[in-house]
């Protein structure tokens, strides 16, 4: 059965792109940082509700964002048929974007990859949040930093470009400066479009909201906070170019720019606050 949630949940990039729901909810919804998904249950909205909004889409939209936690997971025939009806009914929209997991990547072959990617899904947000496994299996994460390295080089492989989304706070008091340096040593093992960092917010209702409240976890500071992007920053070597993109409202400080080109002048952007 359908669910319409009314809440909506997309990237900031993605402000004036057509928006097309495909789930709602989240179909793993176990994240201990997580409030998003918590009220609602993960369905797979129905293809003709799809073609609908399709059809009564602009004529010449040239991008689109398919909603939902996690929409790679209604798996590969049903994600082809929704690229087809995109390109049917919308011929000039060039670029198809949406969230995806690691978990959902894994299960596709690299054919099915590429598949779609020659079919229009050209851009991928993903949320690796972190590359200790430690964090990982303490947020509950449900996979590991090899599953994650797997994954972001998998699309590698089949040329299918992603954002990657990195959580800075999620480790708590004293071991900022530790997960930096392993997310690093994760995101230099592939090539990311686009590295945006988000900072942890604790919400009300989650898991590890209710841990700091209990005094059974410790939320790091905003100085330990700074010096975690900072040496995150420090220790990414991209092969090529990627944008580094602290500009997210959760964000307490906001740089943008490319590394390594303009590693240095982000890190004295750092140093001046």
């Amino acid at each position: 059965m359908y669910q319409n949630d009314n809440t909506v949940y997309y990237p900031q990039d993605e402000l004036t792109t057509m928006l097309i729901p495909v789930t709602t909810g989240c179909p793993y919804n176990k994240c201990k940082f997580c409030s998003m998904y918590k009220d609602s249950i993960y369905t797979k909205v129905p293809l003709e509700d799809i073609e609908f909004e399709l059809m009564n889409g602009y004529k010449y939209t040239e991008k689109i964002f398919l909603t939902g936690a996690d929409p790679l997971s209604v798996g590969y025939d049903r994600m082809m048929l929704i690229l087809k009806l995109i390109k049917k009914h919308l011929p000039y929209c060039a670029r198809v974007a949406s969230y995806s997991s690691v978990r959902s990547i894994l299960k596709y072959s690299n054919q099915e990859l590429s598949d779609l990617h020659n079919a229009g899904l050209r851009l991928l947000y993903i949320g690796f949040e972190t590359g200790s496994d430690e964090i990982l299996k303490f947020i509950n994460k449900g996979n590991t930093v090899a599953d994650s390295v797997r994954a972001g080089q998998k699309l590698n492989t089949v040329h299918l470009p992603f954002n990657s989304i990195i959580m800075y706070g999620l480790s708590g008091k004293d071991n900022g400066i530790k997960n930096a340096k392993l997310t690093a040593d994760m995101l230099n093992k592939f090539n990311t479009n686009k590295i945006i960092t988000m900072n942890l917010t604790l919400f009300d209702g989650t898991q590890l909201a209710e841990m700091a409240d209990k005094g059974e976890y410790f939320p790091s500071g905003r100085t330990e906070r700074l010096e975690e992007v900072k040496c995150l920053l420090e220790n990414l070597k991209p092969v090529s170019n990627t944008i580094f993109d602290t500009t997210h409202p959760t964000n307490i400080l906001k740089i943008k720019g490319k590394i390594p080109d303009e590693k240095e002048k982000l890190i004295r952007e750092i140093n001046s606050l």
